[in-house]
């Protein structure tokens, strides 16, 4: 089963990936925070990040970079999300794929899959 990290401070938006992705196979960790995901990324190993641009403590490029800047997460997939139009910032720290919003949550575990091979 993939363990995916979910980095997003919108509760709703988290519930309902996390049911999504549940029923895809996936076991699903959560962040509210840029920080708290940086901690579990280095405490519980996911396989894949999905991380949201806006968050209150760093944007998720931060997250990215410091991620990023680690070894061990160079070749994690990380899925970056807003409903700004900040892909090429995005993709230019180090993330896989740019995800505008509002996308399909059902289509979210295929992206997921084919970026985990």
């Amino acid at each position: 089963m993939p363990k995916i990290l979910i980095v997003d401070d919108d509760s709703t938006t988290v519930k309902l990936l996390q049911t999504l992705l549940r029923m895809d196979g996936f076991d699903v960790l959560v962040a509210p925070r840029g920080q708290v995901a940086i901690d579990l990324a280095y405490s519980d190993a996911p396989d894949i990040m999905m991380i949201d641009y806006h968050l209150t403590d760093m944007d998720g490029l931060e997250v990215v970079k410091r991620l990023r800047a680690d070894s061990r997460f160079a070749a994690m997939p990380i899925v970056i999300a807003s409903g700004l139009n900040v892909a090429d910032q995005a993709l230019a720290v180090g993330a896989n794929v740019f995800l505008d919003k509002p996308f399909e949550p059902s289509s979210l575990a295929d992206t997921f899959f084919k970026l985990l091979g």
